[in-house]
């Protein structure tokens, strides 16, 4: 019998009893308030909708009260949505008394439609439909056609005496006509006389609500307000605009169709749009269905109806993509999910008020710490930071898709910023839950474990020179130390990752070692930089210790030591201190920051421009470019286009083909360069990058020329401030290597792979032009 190993599980905490009273309470509050929303909707309902027209009126208000004053402001501004809605009350109303009298014009083509639509006699519907009535009459309890109509005779059928409509007096109707108007009209009157005051006395309601709800948060709360009432506008702007371009577009489209009224229809479908997702539908059922009523044949309906289509693809994947942008801030899901809750609550009302309500709880969950859940179940934002979905992955037992997870954060971003926001708080938080007990220590070593196989597969997947380009060779050369435990020699690794990414020599020394262990190592290895790693819960203390041993060995050596997964406000001045008193020059928390250091460290230590080395068939090579007959300082213009079209492909200011000779380079064509270059028409050769190329017969690259000994001092980098040069060998037909052909930038850059063989690719026809110009010499 095998024995089961009993799994050690993390002690249960108790929760406290005021925990669950302020649970019960949130959950009473959130009922009542719902309660109350629902049963006072009749008061509330005006009050939203005047908020909302503040909202819109407000930045017009202020901007007409400069010159006009408050109270002409507010009035002129409620003047202009009188007026407009008037207006188009009117021409609404105009049309549709106009459509009313057309309509009895068009009953022969609803005949014809109808009798399109009849199941013909003898086809599978006809027999169908003749089956189903036969076996009706076999039902029991069913009688035949005779029986049915004896009943018919011999029971009589029951009267019954109503008041009929024809008995109504004319002042019926009119009560019932003002009854069906006068809610509408009251509530909008009432709508709009409550805007009126709400505008009046907006700075009083604002310092209200300041004061109300922002006690001790003044900048909080003014933060959250102006940027509720910005997102609101510009929802219901961009909105109008939507909907006005899709209106205008519709009548035009309509009319031409031949549908009557085009103008009603337009209208009516830019208010209704103001509607979500219902309206819409709304405003094309009645286009389409006149459409069916007014045309004696199909292509009116299918191509009102391809309007409609039409126009909605472009509204919903061109304009408001491009127009709404990030505005609203609320996802997707969550504005359908609140329409479908305020449209449970209010009706239409709630439909139409949804959005700017969802907006403004969002906002609230930004600035308000106790209404944080708000922003999280109803934003835009990503619901989990990426150290957490990287944590959490890590925490689901038999799925190892963090490397994806890492795979796609690089596809936007640096190594640099995965080990900087994922990868060390991932460490760190998988320390801190194995001392709080929500996880086992099997659980952590098993995080720490994933966690160093994907640095080790990061490493090797994103080495120097991957996009076929060789990485500036940085002559610094860095060691990295663990202030203590595993994890800290983790985080050295993925420093020496992303040093080796920028061409520095850099290594990672065991964290086994014991400290004499260490220092001897660094005696042999003789490093220009040293960095010590600390990632919580190693604490400075282990870090003060490494630095003053390897002070007192190397005091020339340069000291960082990284508290890496910290902010810099969390790091008192105090250790910052006894950091530096124990040797460290610089201390830094992120990766970034000390990769940033290490380059400018770099290029402190070039003292002079370290000249390219001289190709081994350097006498054969001169007697082929002699032969050439180009060496001069003229240009060739033939070879100007060649220049041109890279310098476009390539997205780069300056383009040049050039020779090496043996003591100068040759500019034979070039674009961008410098007009003191230009004149020269070259440099000397232990000046020229273009050596390398010739030196290495391959395609050199270089990210950062300042970042690079060998040309932080050239004076193509300090005068004429060149950081980037990729240049490809061109090769003529005896295999020798007589110049290159470069670009160059002034800000610092990568070159991709494909970008690498296209280089090489014109740098082939380069060759064969030169050949076809030494001919023609």
């Amino acid at each position: 019998m095998s024995s089961s190993r009993p799994v050690r599980l993390p002690p249960r905490k108790r929760r406290p009893a005021a925990d669950s009273l302020s649970g019960i309470f949130a959950v009473c509050l959130t009922s009542a308030l719902l309660a109350g929303i629902y049963f006072g909707r009749e008061v509330l309902i005006p009050f939203a909708l005047a908020g909302l027209i503040t909202f819109l009126l407000t930045p017009l208000v202020n901007k007409l009260q400069r010159w006009v004053g408050n109270v002409t402001s507010v009035l002129a501004a409620m003047s202009l949505i009188l007026v407009a809605t008037l207006s188009m009350g009117w021409i609404v109303g105009t049309q549709a008394v106009d459509l009313a009298g057309q309509l009895p014009g068009y009953k022969e083509n609803i005949r014809t439609k109808l009798r399109s639509f009849q199941i013909p006699s003898g086809g599978v519907l006809s027999k169908l439909s003749e089956t189903v009535e036969d076996l009706k009459k076999e039902l029991p309890g069913k009688k035949g056609k005779e029986g049915e109509a004896a009943a018919a005779e011999v029971q009589p059928m029951p009267v019954e005496v109503v008041k009929g409509t024809t008995d109504a007096g004319p002042m019926d109707t009119v009560q019932s006509m003002i009854g069906q108007v006068a809610g509408p009209l009251g509530t909008a009157a009432l709508v709009l006389l409550l805007a009126t005051f709400m505008l009046l006395k907006r700075e009083d309601l604002r310092a209200r609500l300041l004061r109300l709800i922002g006690q001790g948060r003044i900048s909080t709360t003014t933060k959250a307000l102006d940027e509720a009432g910005m997102r609101v506008r510009k929802y219901l702007l961009m909105q109008l605009v939507v909907n006005v371009t899709y209106g205008i577009p519709l009548a035009i489209g309509l009319y031409f169709i031949g549908v009557p009224n085009a103008v009603l229809w337009g209208a009516l479908a830019a208010v209704l749009r103001f509607i979500p997702y219902i309206g819409p539908w709304i405003a094309a059922a009645f286009p389409v269905m006149l459409s069916l009523t007014v045309s004696p044949d199909w292509m009116a309906p299918l191509m009102t109806i391809g309007l409609f289509v039409l126009l909605e693809l472009v509204s919903n994947n061109v304009l408001e993509p491009w127009l709404y942008g990030t505005s609203t801030g609320v996802s997707p899901v969550a504005l359908i999910v609140t329409a479908v809750f305020w449209t449970w609550l209010w009706g239409t009302p709630g439909l139409v008020l949804s959005t700017p309500f969802t907006v403004c709880l969002v906002v609230m969950g930004r600035h308000i710490p106790q209404l944080a859940f708000l922003s999280v179940l109803l934003g835009e934002e990503e619901a989990l930071t990426p150290a957490d979905d990287c944590y959490q992955r890590l925490l689901r037992r038999g799925e190892h898709d963090e490397m994806e997870l890492a795979e796609s954060f690089l596809q936007n971003k640096p190594l640099v910023e995965l080990y900087d926001s994922m990868l060390i708080p991932v460490m760190i938080a998988a320390e801190r839950d194995q001392r709080a007990g929500s996880i086992d220590r099997e659980q952590r070593d098993q995080i720490i474990h994933a966690m160093g196989d994907l640095v080790e597969e990061l490493g090797e997947r994103h080495l120097p020179g991957e996009n076929g380009e060789k990485a500036a060779e940085v002559d610094c050369h860095v060691c990295c130390l663990a202030a203590r435990a595993e994890r800290d020699e983790m985080a050295g690794s993925m420093l020496v990752h992303v040093l080796r990414q920028e061409g520095f020599e850099a290594e990672q020394l065991p964290a086994q070692r014991v400290v004499s262990e260490l220092i001897d190592a660094l005696q042999y290895k003789q490093p220009d930089l040293v960095c010590v790693s600390v990632v919580a819960p190693s604490t400075t203390g282990h870090a003060r210790t490494l630095c003053r041993k390897v002070r007192e060995a190397r005091p020339e050596v340069k000291i960082v030591v990284g508290l890496w997964g910290k902010e810099e406000d969390e790091v008192p001045e105090e250790e910052m201190e006894v950091l530096r008193d124990a040797g460290a020059d610089e201390v830094f928390t992120e990766l970034a920051g000390l990769l940033e250091y290490a380059g400018r460290f770099a290029s402190t230590l070039a003292e002079e421009t370290v000249p390219a080395s001289i190709p081994e068939d350097e006498d054969e090579r001169l007697i082929t470019l002699e032969g050439l007959g180009l060496v001069n300082p003229e240009r060739e213009p033939v070879l100007d286009h060649v220049t041109a079209k890279l310098a476009r492909v390539f997205d780069v200011p300056m383009t040049a083909i050039t020779l090496v000779d043996r003591d100068r380079q040759w500019f034979k064509a070039h674009l961008g360069l410098p007009d003191e270059l230009a004149e020269e028409g070259g440099t000397p050769r232990d000046l020229s990058i273009c050596g390398y190329v010739v030196a290495s017969d391959e395609v050199f690259v270089v990210r950062d020329l300042k970042r690079d000994r060998r040309f932080a001092k050239n004076p193509l980098v300090v005068e004429h401030g060149i950081r980037f040069y990729a240049g490809a060998p061109i090769r003529v037909g005896n295999g020798q290597t007589i110049g290159a052909l470069c670009l160059m930038d002034t800000e610092p850059r990568r070159l991709t792979a494909q970008e690498s063989r296209l280089l090489k690719a014109n740098a082939e026809e380069v060759a064969e032009e030169i050949e076809r110009l030494a001919e023609v010499n």
